[in-house]
């Protein structure tokens, strides 16, 4: 049995007809075709499916998507054009601060929403944050300095 359900994903609406078990991160990756939000651990460990939700960060694979009716839900598609997310992929790029790019997108995402509302980012919160979000290729030091580098722009405030 199938339901029709209208989401609204990066300020466009979706109708769609998806079962009510159906999560988030699936419809998000196979009906409505953005696959930037990755699937990795399937229990809202890794952080790999983090998406906003009303600008939050959300786990998507703990998402049911009918639960998403009359909600915002953003994905790194739809940051494209964010400044923040930007100087956030630039400074990942200039500091290495990714390996094999599976866990960037939930990292990006998360970084991105923080950076908008934190109001004196120090290593150990942007620590304390990245322990949602898991990395198995690096050691997270080149992320905390991405991050630092981008809230002491003007472009992380």
């Amino acid at each position: 049995m199938k339901t029709r359900v209208t989401l609204t994903v990066n300020g466009q609406v979706h109708d769609v007809e998806i079962a009510p078990h159906y999560l988030l991160s699936d419809v998000l990756r196979d009906v409505v075709g953005l696959t930037a939000t990755h699937v990795g651990c399937e229990q809202g460990v890794c952080g790999a499916c983090t998406v906003l939700v009303d600008d939050r960060p959300a786990r998507a694979c703990l998402t049911f998507a009918i639960q998403m009716e009359g909600h915002e839900i953003t994905t790194l598609e739809g940051l494209r054009d964010d400044p923040v997310t930007q100087a956030l992929q630039q400074a990942f790029h200039e500091r290495h601060a990714l390996q094999c790019g599976f866990c960037t997108p939930g990292f990006l995402v998360t970084l991105s929403a923080w950076l908008k509302e934190a109001t004196d980012p120090t290593p150990a919160a942007v620590r304390d944050l990245l322990t949602g979000n898991l990395c198995r290729c690096t050691g997270y030091q080149n992320i905390v300095e991405a991050v630092l580098s981008v809230a002491a722009t003007e472009c992380g405030r």
